[in-house]
């Protein structure tokens, strides 16, 4: 097969892309196929995309991007099937993908893991997020040969439109990336741990408090990983900007991870990712019931769910007095996504995607 990759951001750059498809394209090349990835940003332009100002870099960024969709639809004939990773264009109607199947009646695999029917600006999109077109997500489901999405609460939307709607979950590559174990027994300050963007900061402020009463029990590094520093009025914090080259290093140091979030119908649409990461690691995971996070973490086994302050400052404390536990709780973290959200485990699941 010919396989066509349609996504926002450029080959190895956004995690989106990396844990949902691009861990992946060895694999179709092992099998024979041979596929493309068309990003729509340059690297240029994703360089300067979340930083302040460059507004007419940006603008002609974007500008180029449409320009270079304008030219892959003269390639598009070639290929047997189209992958559009959330979107072929970041505003505006969904002009390309209706070329793709209704001019050149190309089969669409159209993937998301977030619920991007719905608004969610954020002050690096808010000039777009009039013109975004966030309506266009059904229609393209209605036209894809088959919708990939990243958990049941999203492929319950798409199945309105389309029958052919799928669970593909975002995994883990466990073998090639992932594959380091947290030794939750050697010596050390003890760090409990966050990663994630800008754009989801604003869920850690409901553990402020928590973590504010138990930094005077106890002697541990709250580290918070992102590529924009937390305003947190925490004598534990730590931020530790991420970058790509240290990522797992960087996780590594983490003994427990948080992924709380606020229950809203953009948070139902969360992949478990931040708890897929800490949980790779052995690292047990501590997460709000929002979404996906309670089919990925089992209370009291590879984690906890917590509902409430007293739920998560309970949690943390047992976690921060017990090292056996955090041992066992690792373990069984690690066998969670062995079998079920890790690259080889979810492999034919995928390459039937192309069927």
């Amino acid at each position: 097969m010919k396989i066509l990759f349609i996504a926002p951001y450029p080959l190895g750059q956004a995690p989106s892309q990396r844990f949902r498809f691009e861990q992946y394209l060895d694999t179709l090349t092992q099998y024979g196929h041979q596929w493309h990835l068309a990003p729509f940003l340059s690297m240029a332009t994703w360089q300067i995309l979340y930083k302040p100002g460059h507004t007419t870099a940006k603008a002609m960024g974007i500008v180029a991007g449409f320009l270079r969709r304008a030219g892959l639809m003269l390639t598009i004939p070639r290929y047997d099937y189209v992958f559009i990773h959330r979107e072929a264009s970041p505003i505006g109607p969904p002009v390309f993908e209706w070329l793709i199947t209704k001019v050149f009646r190309k089969g669409i695999i159209y993937d998301f893991d977030d619920s991007i029917w719905l608004p969610n600006t954020s002050e690096a999109n808010k000039l777009v997020a009039g013109i975004k077109w966030h309506h266009k997500v059904g229609s393209i489901c209605r036209w894809a040969y088959k919708v990939s999405c990243g958990n049941t609460y999203l492929r319950t939307y798409a199945q309105q439109f389309n029958e052919q709607a799928i669970v593909n979950p975002t995994t883990i590559d466990t073998e090639h990336l992932h594959n380091q174990v947290r030794d939750q027994q050697a010596p050390g300050k003890l760090v409990i741990g966050w990663t994630g963007t800008h754009s989801t900061l604003k869920y850690l402020h409901q553990v402020v408090p928590v973590l504010a009463r138990l930094e005077q029990e106890f002697d541990f590094e709250f580290r918070v990983i992102s590529n924009q520093p937390p305003a947190l009025p925490l004598q534990s914090l730590v931020y530790q900007p991420w970058r790509k080259e240290t990522e797992i290093t960087d996780l590594l140091a983490f003994h427990v991870g948080l992924m709380p979030l606020e229950d809203d119908p953009w948070a139902q649409g969360k992949c478990a990712f931040k708890a897929l990461q800490y949980m790779a690691l052995g690292e047990p995971a501590l997460v709000s019931p929002v979404g996906m996070n309670t089919e990925v973490v089992a209370d009291g086994v590879n984690g906890n769910i917590c509902s409430s302050p007293a739920e998560w400052e309970s949690a943390l404390r047992q976690l921060l007095l017990n090292a056996n536990l955090r041992a066992r709780m690792g373990k069984a973290a690690r066998r969670t996504i062995e079998e079920r959200y890790s690259v080889t485990a979810n492999c034919r699941n995928f390459l039937e995607l192309f069927s």
